[in-house]
């Protein structure tokens, strides 16, 4: 497996770095891999790798390139992220994945999906919304009803991945955002961990749960993996 950072063209006056796993083997398969908060940082990119082992072409493409490139946070201080957040615009975040899904396609993916974290989950959501995408999976996305307005735009599958003790996301904007996609008929699964909170994928975090995040896994690559 080979990896390596790459610059990206967004736009004539813009390019954007992203952290790339290329499989050992030709493959067909490609996946978006989209932060947490704190950056492509080790842990985004050990997901990026997980995911070439497997046979994709992977890309984690660095979503605050406009205002703090190459940012990498502190998983103590969620304050220094924050800034960098709150200047993600709709439009602007689906240039940057439209930029990966062409990247992608360049190197002959044709099953292109995406998955992400956090922040990440929701810019997932997001990439199906915008993407002729075959899947996306969203682990205990952040801030999801700013996407209600796009609901209908939703072109493939979506798991949502949730932790049962999340303190952040409360079970009513879960709960509201499952029912905007029943009502716009739109393909999902939804899928609650009872044990776990916010971030329990992450093995470097003091929120990781093991046993949770094992099982999150599979399902994840499954419902990526699936025909």
């Amino acid at each position: 497996m080979e990896t390596n950072w790459v610059e990206l063209p967004v736009s004539d006056e813009t390019a954007m770095a992203a952290f790339i796993a290329k499989p050992d083997a030709a493959s067909r398969r490609g996946v978006l891999v989209l932060q947490e908060a704190f950056g492509v940082n080790g842990h985004i990119q050990e997901v990026a790798q997980r995911l070439a082992k497997l046979g994709y072409w992977a890309i984690a493409p660095d979503l605050f390139h406009r205002t703090a490139p190459r940012f990498q946070g502190d998983y103590g201080d969620f304050r220094p992220a924050m800034p960098h957040m709150k200047a993600m615009k709709y439009e602007a975040t689906a240039a940057d994945v439209r930029a990966c899904y062409d990247w992608l396609v360049q190197q002959s993916a044709t099953d292109v999906s995406s998955i992400g974290f956090c922040m990440g989950g929701r810019v997932s959501v997001l990439a199906a919304q915008v993407l002729p995408l075959k899947a996306a999976v969203s682990f205990y996305a952040g801030n999801i009803l700013s996407l209600r307005g796009h609901v209908a735009e939703t072109q493939a599958p979506l798991l949502l991945v949730w932790g049962d003790r999340d303190q952040h996301i409360p079970r009513e904007q879960r709960d509201e955002f499952a029912g905007l996609l029943r009502a716009a008929h739109k393909s999902f699964v939804e899928c609650t961990f009872g044990d776990a909170g916010h971030a329990f994928s992450n093995d470097q975090r003091p929120s990781y749960h093991p046993a949770s995040a094992r099982l999150a896994w599979a399902l994840a690559t499954a419902f990526l993996a699936q025909p």
